[in-house]
């Protein structure tokens, strides 16, 4: 006991009991929604509970490039000749030239074939079907040389 120093003083030994028992209630859970004892086993005084918003896990995606769609080629309408239509009827309908006409289908009808002695574009019989793209006009000068 000689190895004990004796207190001194009452309060200091008070004192000491205190910061000893405020370091002890520090370290415990406290429970956020009681505010006494009569709150301890009450149901009614419960804290709500908050749901953590789950962050996204793994790695973020990093964009990836697109390659643009190609304008796709004028697409071909199909058009059946009906009695008493002529090329320059079609034509004025689709919003090209009768020419043109002739010559998207000249492997078809050989008799709209511009550049043959047989073209006879007037020679048009009910039920042949023509294509036609509508609102564009055909350029000659693209053809590629004969041979």
């Amino acid at each position: 006991m000689a190895d004990r120093l004796p207190l001194r003083h009452p309060i200091a030994g008070a004192v000491a009991a205190l910061l000893l028992l405020m370091t002890v209630a520090a370290c415990l859970p406290v429970s956020r929604g009681s505010t006494g004892p009569a709150a301890v086993g009450s149901e009614a005084a419960a804290s709500p509970t908050v749901t953590p918003i789950p962050a996204p896990s793994g790695p973020t995606p990093s964009p990836s490039f697109v390659r643009p769609t190609p304008t796709p080629a004028p697409t071909f309408l199909v058009v059946t000749v009906k009695a008493g239509e002529s090329l320059n009827t079609i034509a004025h309908h689709y919003g090209t030239t009768a020419r043109s006409i002739a010559f998207w289908n000249r492997t078809t009808y050989p008799s709209l074939d511009p550049e043959s002695p047989k073209y006879r574009p007037s020679l048009l019989q009910v039920g042949w079907t023509l294509l036609v793209i509508p609102n564009v006009i055909f350029d000659e000068e693209s053809l590629p040389e004969p041979s």
